[in-house]
């Protein structure tokens, strides 16, 4: 019975975490539709995705104090509610800047649900069950990119790209009547826990010198922002580059999501055998190899819709490996303060992340090379910063 509750709880947190990747994903087929119907460019489109990367960034700064001065639960249902909002206002938006304006407030509405859900498996789970539990929230999050394109391909196909917005707010509806009846409070909160800038900024200085932190909180901020550079330029290089439909990019989308999916859940298989640190130092010369591969490729103009598949499959499986173990490993050392780090370990991650799909949406839409030069790019430092920084902390 306790294992059926674990289950169901982990399908709501799950949930909960995937309200983001959903408002992420579902939409990007309609980037050629939004630039006609609002009179801009697929570029222009494209800062609706930085900017909601950097409402998130925002978001989870300011979601990691509140969840630990006024519980979990409180916070949670705010930024539900300023999802709502600005789902709404996404909808009626007639101009680009006003939607790329929503999208930033969507983004800090929903992170507050993601910030909560890291926080929970914190709180909810044993220290040796969180790796399992991170891969198996993974899973949950790893629908949304197999699931959400193509719905949003032929919801927008049928109803226009604001449908998508109606979806994602009854999406958000349901989340937060499965938040309020299944997840359990069970954190207490820290009263003393002050809301002032400076305290503020000096518990996020703390757990920043907190080396394991930070280790493994940038390198999972590095290699994670090649899965935004790839989410950012996937609607170009697919549909724009090699010509495919916005259905069909749907189903791409989903494929390449089966690798994300099949390496995350593996992990939780390996764990068995090898610790996380382990896992991560392999997975992350998988993901050096094939960057590097990729942007020699196009380089020399090898690349094809076939090939170029190939390369961000094998991106993606070492993924699936690094992050939910740089996750667990990166939390590891914080017990009341787990809601800021977890919050600080979100805001890197989709900062960098947003930096990243800004810079290669201001390339022009006529090749794939900016791609693969982001990501590789950000998983040499990712290996440079794990090899060079995890080998002076063991001597010392």
């Amino acid at each position: 019975m306790k294992k059926k509750s674990n289950t169901f709880l982990i399908f709501v947190l799950g949930m909960l975490a995937a309200l983001g990747p959903f408002s992420i994903d579902m939409y990007l087929p309609g980037f050629k539709v939004i630039a006609l119907g609002l009179h801009t460019t697929v570029n222009e489109v494209a800062l609706t995705l930085s900017g909601y990367f950097i409402g998130i960034s925002v978001g989870q700064l300011l979601y990691g104090p509140l969840l630990d001065k006024f519980g979990r639960k409180k916070p949670l249902y705010f930024g539900i509610a300023l999802y709502l909002f600005a789902s709404a206002a996404c909808f009626m938006s007639v101009d680009i800047h006003q939607l790329i304006l929503f999208r930033f407030i969507q983004a800090v509405g929903s992170c507050a649900a993601a910030v909560a859900a890291i926080a929970l498996v914190r709180d909810l789970f044993e220290p040796n069950q969180r790796p399992k539990v991170f891969a198996s929230l993974m899973l949950v999050i790893a629908l949304s990119p197999m699931l959400a394109p193509t719905a949003g391909g032929y919801l927008i196909s049928a109803f226009g790209w604001q449908s998508v917005f109606i979806f994602l707010s009854l999406m958000a509806i349901i989340t937060l009547a499965l938040s309020y009846f299944f997840i359990p409070d069970i954190f207490v909160p820290d009263p003393s826990y002050s809301l002032k800038p400076i305290p503020i900024i000096k518990n996020f200085i703390a757990v920043i010198n907190e080396k394991q932190f930070a280790i493994y909180a940038g390198l999972g901020a590095l290699v994670f922002s090649g899965l935004f550079v790839y989410v950012a330029s996937s609607p170009i290089v697919f549909m724009e580059l090699y010509g495919v439909s916005q259905t069909d990019y749907g189903w791409i989308f989903a494929g390449l999501s089966v690798m994300f999916i099949g390496s995350s859940q593996l992990n939780s298989l390996i764990l068995r055998w090898y610790d996380s640190k382990k896992i991560i130092n392999y997975a992350i010369v998988l993901q050096v190899l094939a960057s590097i591969i990729f942007l020699l490729f196009a380089f020399e103009g090898w690349l094809n819709l076939s090939n170029t598949l190939v390369f961000l499959s094998l991106y993606l499986i070492g993924l699936g490996f690094i992050n939910p173990n740089a996750a667990a490993l990166a939390l590891a050392p914080f017990d009341k303060n787990a809601g800021s780090a977890s919050a600080l370990m979100g805001a890197v991650q989709m900062g960098l992340g947003a930096l990243a799909s800004m810079v290669v949406s201001s390339f022009p839409s006529s090749s794939v090379l900016p791609m693969p030069i982001i990501m590789t790019t950000a998983t040499i430092l990712g290996a440079m910063m794990l090899f060079f920084t995890a080998r002076n902390t063991e001597k010392g």
